[in-house]
């Protein structure tokens, strides 16, 4: 029988789980001689290991050369194996092994439960009995339609199991769901291309329409969210820069402009475009300050990073550096797309726009 039509049988989780041998990495007898009785082995018949069953090959490589947690002779050990154990031990990181034995197999995604403990386990982004190198998040469920939940086809969908409609969502994190929705007058394009034609800013290959072969007009969660070394294993494992993103993003009030402030921004965005004052007369005045004393605001400032529900531009106001102006009034009004004229109506900074106009 050839090893494309073979089929596995495991005994997974109380019940019958049939997949086929080509489906995934782990049922490849080149990567895996012993496929399924690698991780489902001993204590670990039903479950496979959890996270830390996982890290025996994905972590320390001296971990996998006489592992008790895997019969001998189960691991082939490659020399290209990235450790991504490594990456949980960066300061912001998925909870992975800060909350273990969270995960339960049965469990709803989005959270349906309040009180439902938050966790971040390596199955709820992988499947290993179909993950592939091309396909990550391969056999993973967690999209509905109508009654029934289907596999994720984008990344962006997987992100949503946890960062979506979950009940439980901590503290200020808000739907991203809603803040990529295409009915948002402006949103990053990740769940298709964006509404503006005029993005006067953006670096090659990012266009705002895709005309050539080579131009970029959609985006993915994993352009802003990664691993913050190029050479260190792919994926939002952990990060050293804050939200786990892959450059530098300063949100902070009265700081520096430099490449490295907004160094995630300028991977897309020409710095000398957005400080030369291309689409806004005074991104410069508002990002560099007017002197040393007097430092400039973030980007997020003025700003969503996802997308707005408000406004055209991504415009979002941070109500903890800027507040309705004497009026009430806490608003953008765009005046005209060609021109790139608009007016605000706050206060900012202790200086009332009611409106300030360019």
């Amino acid at each position: 029988m050839k090893t494309s039509c073979f089929i596995a049988i495991l005994l997974f989780l109380g019940g019958i789980f049939t997949v086929s041998v080509d489906a995934g990495v782990h049922l490849d007898k080149k990567n895996l001689p012993l496929t399924c009785a690698t991780c489902h082995f001993k204590a670990n018949l039903k479950g496979g290991g959890g996270s830390a069953g996982c890290i025996t090959c994905h972590g320390n490589p001296q971990r996998r050369a006489n592992s008790p947690k895997m019969p001998k002779g189960a691991i082939v050990n490659r020399g290209g194996m990235k450790n991504i154990e490594a990456e949980f031990f960066k300061t912001f990181r998925h909870p992975t092994f800060d909350s273990p034995g969270r995960h339960r197999a049965n469990e709803i995604l989005p959270e349906t439960d309040i009180k439902a403990p938050r966790h971040a386990d390596c199955v709820d982004c992988h499947n290993p009995h179909y993950v592939t190198k091309e396909n990550r998040f391969a056999g993973v469920r967690g999209k509905r339609l109508v009654n029934r939940e289907v596999a994720v086809t984008r990344e962006s969908e997987l992100c949503y199991r946890c960062h979506g409609e979950s009940v439980n969502l901590p503290g200020r994190y808000t739907n991203k769901r809603l803040e990529f929705s295409l009915n948002n007058p402006s949103y990053h394009p990740v769940e298709g291309e964006g509404k503006s034609s005029t993005v006067v800013s953006l670096v090659r290959p990012y266009k705002e329409k895709k005309v050539a072969a080579d131009d970029v007009s959609v985006i993915s969660c994993s352009d802003c969210h990664g691993n913050d070394d190029v050479d260190g294993p792919k994926g939002v494992h952990g990060s050293r820069y804050r939200f786990i993103l892959r450059d530098n993003f300063d949100a902070s009030d009265n700081i520096s402009e430099s490449a490295y402030t907004y160094a995630l921004c300028y991977r897309c965005h020409s710095r000398t475009s957005i400080l030369g004052n291309e689409s806004f007369r005074h991104h410069s005045l508002h990002i560099q300050g007017k002197s040393i004393a007097l430092s400039g605001t973030s980007c997020f400032t003025c700003h969503n990073s996802h997308g707005s529900v408000d406004a055209k531009y991504l415009i979002r106001f941070n109500k903890l550096v800027v507040s309705p102006n004497s009026k009430g009034l806490l608003k953008f009004v765009e005046k005209g797309n060609a021109k790139f004229s608009g007016e605000c109506y706050l206060t900012c900074h202790g200086v009332e726009h009611n409106p300030k106009s360019y």
